[in-house]
């Protein structure tokens, strides 16, 4: 059995190195691309990180192929309808860093509520005024997570310790999880119009894309606060620029964007133009929230402390054993 690991990073290569006991393993530092995938046609078992492609078009390109590895908990980025068809099971990483995405939030929305950006950039400058740079406390407003999944209860822990009231949405709500925990429920329409902030906890899927529109802005406080963890697809990039210029929204945190994936090359930002997969209008509102000053953007980096890099390589190593092994586990595409 042949596997292929893409986006991978000489230091990570210590641990997949394991599986060269039972089968061929070949390591390639950049993404899986239309360009490239011909050149690892033989492959039966490959595993990627987010950013590589891995539509129809590239797929058609393996013809052994059995099993796709993802790291990382959602597999938006995959085409599961050709896998399906084609019996190519897709495994990946259920659970790596709940605590770590969680406390990212919280870094983000304590760099929003302090100011921290614009006061560590002033001070370096030898300014040391406080003017402009009053913020607001965390204790006593009322946090509104949509998703109680396993990162949504880690930030609802956290926001406890703040002495925060949470609201949240599910839809399949635990009496026992709220009652644990100490938030309550509540329908998606009272969660919006009652928080001071938001947090977005729900994976990528048709039923989500544009979770959050022009609809539920209007339903917000003024002055809301608005953190995204989660995928870039929730949030109507558009509709959020509005909110942004008309005052209804105060301030933003992201660690992800729509068009993410085109904006880490100029190439592939170029090629945009005249490509389809991308959207233009998205891409121009990524750039100009980039440059906003009430807007955080991190570089879809939550994930990445050490210890959860390191728990994503585990259970990804354990993923294609078990499979090689024929017991495969956390099939998300897939008979298991």
């Amino acid at each position: 059995m042949k596997t292929i690991i893409f986006e991978v990073e000489p230091w990570e290569y210590q641990t997949f190195q394991q599986l060269s006991d039972e089968q061929e393993v070949e390591f390639v530092q950049q993404p899986l691309t239309p360009e490239n995938a011909s050149q690892y046609a033989d492959a039966d078992v490959i595993s990627t990180f987010i950013y590589s492609d891995l539509s129809a078009d590239v797929l058609k390109n393996f013809k052994h192929l059995e099993l796709i590895a993802t790291r990382s908990t959602g597999f938006d980025h995959i085409d599961a309808d050709c896998c399906q068809k084609r019996e190519i099971k897709v495994c990946n990483v259920p659970t790596y860093g709940e605590n770590t995405v969680a406390e990212h939030v919280f870094g983000l929305l304590l760099a929003i509520s302090h100011k921290l950006t614009e006061a560590t950039d002033r001070t370096r400058k030898g300014d040391f005024s406080l003017e402009g740079l009053r913020g607001f406390d965390l204790r006593g407003k009322t946090l509104g997570v949509i998703g109680t999944g396993n990162i949504g209860q880690c930030v609802i822990e956290i926001a406890k310790g703040f002495r925060m009231e949470v609201v949240a949405f599910d839809v399949k709500p635990s009496d026992q999880l709220a009652s644990q925990l100490g938030f309550r429920y509540a329908e998606m329409k009272e969660v919006l119009s009652t928080a001071d902030i938001i947090t977005l906890h729900v994976p990528a899927n048709e039923k989500t894309y544009h979770l959050i529109s022009t609809e539920q802005f209007d339903l917000m406080k003024d002055g809301v606060v608005l953190i995204n963890t989660a995928r870039g697809s929730l949030i109507d990039i558009q509709a959020l620029l509005n909110a942004l210029a008309e005052g209804k929204v105060a301030a933003v945190g992201l660690d992800v964007l729509p068009e993410e994936p085109a904006m880490r090359e100029e190439a592939e930002l170029l090629r945009s133009f005249y490509s389809k997969r991308h959207n233009l209008n998205t891409l121009l509102a990524d750039h100009i929230l980039l440059r906003m000053r009430n807007v955080l953007i991190t570089p879809h980096s939550a994930f990445n402390t050490k210890e959860a890099v390191q728990r994503i390589l585990d259970t990804t190593v354990e993923n294609i054993v078990r499979f090689g092994k024929g017991k495969p586990q956390n099939v998300v595409v897939g008979n298991s």
